[in-house]
């Protein structure tokens, strides 16, 4: 019982909200590219500087349909939790 307890204790990290940094990485960066500057060869626009918190939020739970490329919405995919941290994220970048 012991070392069924040390090793749930030692695993629960794992699960553990994700950091933005490593979800934009993972979900984000192939689109709008590390610096946030949005890939102009599949016109993917830039992170603007004046986008509120909700808005980034909004798109990245229910996606972006207009424009040339479609985002796919991540509400179900990424919890609430992680789509903030993403955002968070977001928001350090350059712009």
């Amino acid at each position: 019982m012991a070392a069924a307890l040390a090793v749930v204790t030692v695993a629960s990290p794992v699960f553990a909200q994700t950091s933005g940094a490593t979800i934009y990485k993972a979900k984000c960066q192939m689109c709008h590219l590390a610096d946030g500057s949005g890939n102009k060869g599949m016109k993917v626009p830039a992170f603007t500087a004046g986008a509120s918190e909700a808005s980034l939020i909004a798109a990245t739970k229910n996606g972006v349909s207009t424009g040339p490329v479609k985002m796919p919405a991540y509400a179900g995919k990424l919890t609430d939790a992680d789509i903030s941290s993403v955002v968070a994220y977001i928001k350090t970048l350059k712009k």
